[in-house]
Order: C-alpha cells, then structure tokens, then sequence
C-alpha cells in the first residue's frame, strides 16, 4: 500500500482521532507558577526548582477535600470489604500510574514480608493479605522499564489484562489514569465491572468536562457502578507532564484509602496487641495529609533547594559532556526506577537497553542493585514473579489489534524483561564513556545501615571502575556518608505508615522535580514545555503537534502536516540517531525557520 503524504496524514489524524486530540485537558494546559522555567533555571538552578516545587503546593486543598468526601469512604470501604472477604484488590494503570499501581502493589507485599518475618504468628491470622493486592500496567511489567508502543489506545488490551486476573465479585478494581481518558485503564473498569467487582476510577481532569468531551471516558463516569474520585489539582509544573502533581495525588489518594481500610479490618481481625505490631494506631487520612504538608515545607527550605540545585548541576554537568549516571539504591529501587524509566519518554532521551541490544544507545541515567542478580532483583522490586505479556497474533486480533501489531506482535515476554540488567551483572557501557558517576541514592538510615554490611560490600565492589562516586541522601538525620564520595543530603522526615508512603512520596518529589530541571538545564524544555516530547501513542502525537504549533508559530494543521513530515525525514536516520531526535521539537524548529525565511 502506498504511503500516505504528511499532509493526508495529518488531515486524517485531525478527521478521525479526535478522542486524542486532548489540548482541552486540564492537565494538558501551561502553569502560570512555571511560564520561564528554562530560562529562570539557566539564570539560577535553585530558583527554577523553586518555581517547580511551588506548584506541589496545589495539591493538598484538593486532597483535603477529597479524604473527607463520599467517594473516599466508599473506595476505603470497598477495600475493607475486600481485605475481610478474601478479596483482592487490583490497582490498573498506563505510563506514571501504572508503575504507581505496581508500586503500591509491591508496598503492600513488603509490609506483610518484613512483618510476617518479624512476627510469624500474624500469618495464621491475616496471611492472606500479602497476596491481596495485584497490579495491571498496561503493556504488562515489561512498561516498567520501557514504553510499549500504542498499547494504551487499546480498551480490549486492558479489558483482557485484568480479565486475566480471573475477578470476582469480592475483589476491588482501582483504575488510575492521570488524564482520565486512556483507553487501556478505561478497558480495566469495563472488565471490572463486567467480573461484578466494586471498581472505582481516579483521574485528574474535572468529571463534567471529560464526560462532555471523550466518549470512552463517558461511559464509565457516567455509570452508577463505577465510583469515580476526581483528583483535579490544575495543570502540572511542565505542561503535559503528569508524572508530577497528578501522580502525586493518585498515590496519596489510593494509598490514604488502603491503609484506612487495612486499619479498620486488622481490627476485626486482630487483639490489641497484634494491632500495635502493625503500627496502624492514629494513622488516618487527616493525618496523611498534614504530614504531606510538612515534607512539601522541608523540601522548599533554603537548605534542602540549595543541597538538590547542587545536585542538579553535578548531574546535567556530566550528561553536558556525554557521560552517564547510574544509581545504586536498596529500597528505593522502585522509586528510582520510575523517575528513569519516565524521563526518556518525557525527554526523548535514551530509555533502558536490554543486554543483547547492540545498536540502541546506552541510557543516560540507569538504576541498578548491587547485591542481587537481575532476576532476583525484579523479584525483589515486585515480590513476585513479574507479569508479563505473550499473546499469540491470533490473540491479538481477536482483541481487534490493527494488523501492524497482531503480525509482529511486542516482545513483551518476562525473558525479554529479564534482559534488563538491574543487577549486579558486568556492565561495561556505564564507564565506557567519561564523565561517569555511580550515585547511591539512600533513604531514611540506609546510610548508617549499610555502613558496613553486605550491600555495602557488594556497592563498593560494583563500583570500582567508576571516575566519581556521590551519595544523594534522603531522610530525617545527616548519615554516615564515609566514602560514598561527595555527599548530598535532603533533610526530611519519613513517617512510617503501612505502606511506607513518605518513603515512596519524599523521593519521587525530589527526583520529579531534580530530573525535570536537570533536563531543562540541558535545553529541553521550553518555558514550562517538554521541547522534546516522545509520540509513542495517539495521545502523544496530538501532544506533538500541539508543542510544534505552540513553539512554531503555527495552527494545528500546519503544525501537524511539519509533524508528519518530519516523522519522514527522522525514518532517514540511523537508528541510534532517530531514538533520541525528538519530532515535535524538529517540527516546531523546522516551523520556526520557515516562518523566519517568510518574514525576510
């Protein structure tokens, strides 16, 4: 079949997907708080940070108001019912929400590990909470570590991923979607409700718009069945960039609901003696938020924005002059993980490489665990065996897959993940290049924990080859940082709740805010705008075009016929060149000269 041109392309974009044409969202839009953002962080790292971490302030109103709402109660009561009935409850999600549904999945299991561990006694009575929660990531556990393309615009692939979890009427389905559009997450409520599980839907845009304008998201807001929890905080601190505030709220929100209803189940489960082992006692919602308060506080002191600026600029030092980081973490892995991973889609920088990938350049930044192997470290992160995809072609087009897909499908398979080395496997291509830095990123009293211990062994003996060596700390109390070379450290509290939320909330805060201005430190951002955007999906194809016109000078048309076009001109290139030239930044560059060539 004969190639479509750029301008039938773009008119058939504009014709027939007007469901992803999503420039009216909420979370879509500029905030005024961060209009200047690159230049103020050209002029001054801690300044531009600043204006970053203002906009987290948005968020606690709205959180205030929703833990004391009906739809919070009847999601923490769905989950109580579920904890008691021997119900699971399945958190879905696509991008930043579902590794944020990992996440919470994997908290809820590290809880019930290390206490089961501590106090087997427990297990003859509540032992079937470490398996009550699971996850559903659109494109399966492998969109940990590397974006599936398309897959989130497919309701039927998130309907047969959560159908694969076999529900049943006592289990709770908790769809997370930041937009609150995206086909595969609103796929996992149909399947939900479908199985007759009590299934409830988070999102970030107002309820009223997004039934007004997306049918899709229609369908379920409108459905008495579907319990939906509108998170509205305004846009994100980069426009379009949901990774921060919108996600941020998701997991307080989810989070705050699970730990009520754990609390008020283990009460009905538990004498008060077994209570106290679970350190359930005065942690409620209220208290949640005002905590959240503090830690948004202590990360805006001079000291803390001084110690993540100079953090930030000893990063984008080293990315400036071609070279790589690579953290090594313990708990944090997961948190680590997210920011990384989300970085390359947001930046069009290099995402992860699998070990047996010879032509894809090498990440810029990488997460890796010292004291395990990688299989064991994906166990480790997830507390299972990670979920995984393998349909056939033939599955794929009965779910209706364009052909393009069902062919070829993704190798998306748990060996295809496992070949992302995490572990503690040799990697040469981390110091293959200079400048290079190992950074261990610490959290609470690891620092002084592992001062000593077998992770600190197995980190020093992984990173002798490196040319510098840092530590970015994260807690209450300055740690014993002896020869972890330069030193950083955030000085927050970390309040211990179930579910370990500030040991979770306090790092994807500081590592959203210091990855997004250390890019925009490097020139990708414009203003508030990510200037080198991916457009892996429909969503973020329309988020393209909408950047080339905003920074080109353009309509949505001209800016969608230089977007096609330029998708052409980067299929020219080698593959290693195209996987980190982004289109909507060439396209508004090419806009930008042509308009300048017009004016002469």
């Amino acid at each position: 079949m004969e190639k479509l041109s750029p301008e039938a392309r773009a008119d058939q974009f504009i014709r027939d997907e007007k469901q992803f044409q999503l420039g009216f969202l909420i979370t879509e839009q500029s905030h005024p708080k961060t209009r200047g953002l690159s230049d103020a962080l050209a002029r001054n790292t801690a300044e531009g940070l600043e204006m970053l971490y203002s906009v987290d302030e948005d968020i606690p109103p709205v959180l205030e108001r929703v833990i004391g709402s009906e739809p919070f109660e009847k999601l923490a009561a769905s989950i109580r019912k579920s904890l008691l009935t021997g119900g699971r409850i399945i958190f879905s999600g696509c991008g930043a929400t579902g590794r944020l549904a990992i996440l919470l999945d994997a908290a809820n299991r590290r809880f019930w590990t290390e206490l089961f561990g501590l106090y087997p006694s427990l297990k003859e009575k509540v032992g079937g909470w470490l398996e009550s929660t699971g996850a559903v990531m659109t494109g399966g556990d492998y969109a940990l570590v590397k974006s599936v393309e398309s897959f989130e615009d497919y309701a039927a692939f998130g309907y047969r991923q959560m159908a694969e979890r076999n529900l049943t009427a006592d289990d709770t389905v908790v769809a997370i979607s930041e937009g609150g559009e995206t086909s595969s997450v609103i796929g996992t409520i149909h399947a939900g409700l479908d199985a007759g599980a009590r299934t409830h839907f988070l999102f970030n845009n107002p309820a009223p718009l997004m039934a007004e304008r997306i049918v899709r998201s229609r369908e379920v807001i409108e459905n008495d069945a579907v319990n939906v929890i509108d998170l509205t905080t305004g846009p994100m601190g980069i426009a379009g960039s949901t990774r921060m505030q919108a996600t941020t709220i998701e997991m307080l929100v989810a989070g705050s609901a699970f730990e009520l209803a754990l609390a008020e189940a283990a009460r009905e489960k538990l004498a008060e003696d077994e209570l106290r082992l679970l350190g359930v006692g005065g942690r409620t919602p209220k208290r949640t938020a005002e905590e959240f308060r503090a830690l948004l506080a202590r990360l805006r002191s001079a000291e803390n924005l001084k110690t993540a600026a100079d953090y930030i600029d000893f990063e984008a030092a080293i990315y400036d002059k071609g070279g790589r980081v690579t953290y090594f973490a313990d708990r944090a892995m997961i948190d680590i993980f997210t920011d990384t991973t989300e970085r390359s889609p947001t930046f069009k920088i290099p995402p992860f490489r699998a070990d047996n990938d010879t032509v894809s350049p090498a990440p810029w930044a990488l997460v890796k665990d010292p004291a395990n192997d990688s299989v064991s470290a994906w166990k480790s992160i997830l507390f299972h065996t990670p979920n995984c995809i393998s349909w056939t072609p033939g599955e794929y087009r009965q779910m209706g897959a364009p052909e393009s897909i069902a062919a070829d499908p993704p190798k998306i398979g748990v060996e295809e993940l496992y070949r992302f080395q995490i572990g503690n496997e040799p990697d040469a291509s981390r110091t293959e290049v200079t400048p290079n830095a190992a950074v261990a990123l610490l959290l609470g009293d690891e620092a002084r924990v592992h001062a000593a211990d077998a992770w600190r062994r197995a980190y020093d003996s992984q990173t002798e080859e490196y040319q510098t060596k840092a530590v970015l700390a994260i807690g209450p109390s300055a740690p014993n940082t002896d020869g972890f070379g330069r030193a950083f450290f955030i000085d927050v509290d970390l309040p211990k709740t179930p579910l370990d939320l500030f040991g979770h909330l306090a790092p994807k805060l500081a590592l959203n805010n210091i990855s997004s201005a250390t890019m925009g430190k490097l020139g990708r951002l414009s203003s508030n705008w990510m200037a080198h955007v991916a457009a892996s999906n429909k969503k973020l194809i329309d988020r393209s075009i909408r950047l080339a016109s905003e920074l080109g000078g353009a309509d949505y048309r001209t800016a969608a016929v230089e977007f096609f076009r330029t998708l052409d001109e980067l299929e020219k290139l080698p593959p290693a060149e195209r996987g980190t030239v982004s289109p909507a930044a060439r396209a508004a560059a090419n806009l930008r000269k042509r308009n300048g060539e017009a004016r002469e």
